[in-house]
């Protein structure tokens, strides 16, 4: 839990809405979990290919976890490993960068260089 920077993967048009309101209020998975689901740069590649395979229209969203406050929290999946998961809405300032999902012509997610560089 010391990544400074952590990842959400969401449809692009609902990351133009949140820009455009100055806040994110997650999927609608996210709302119907009460949070808002977030991966280390780890679990990204993992987490792309089992919650959106073959899924167009997608961005990673960058995001400096200090600036989430008191409401990010750290709890284990199924599996035991633990994932951060914002209790609250994220404000666009959070983001420190975005950046495209497109699938491959293998149906997989290319996915970006992570870490604050490859966002900037």
């Amino acid at each position: 839990m010391t990544d400074p920077v952590i990842y959400h993967i969401c449809r692009t048009e609902d990351w133009k809405a949140a820009v455009a309101t100055g806040h994110y209020l997650g999927s609608a998975q996210d709302r119907r979990d009460g949070f808002i689901h977030f991966a280390t740069a780890r679990q990204v590649a993992d987490t792309v290919a089992r919650h959106f395979a073959g899924e167009s229209g997608l961005v990673l969203l960058a995001v400096d976890r200090a600036r989430l406050g008191p409401d990010l929290r750290w709890e284990p999946s199924a599996k035991g490993e633990l994932f951060p998961h914002l209790y609250t809405r994220m404000v666009v300032t959070a983001v420190i960068g975005s950046r495209p999902l497109p699938l491959g012509t293998d149906g997989r997610h290319a996915i970006p260089p992570l870490g604050r560089e490859g966002f900037l």
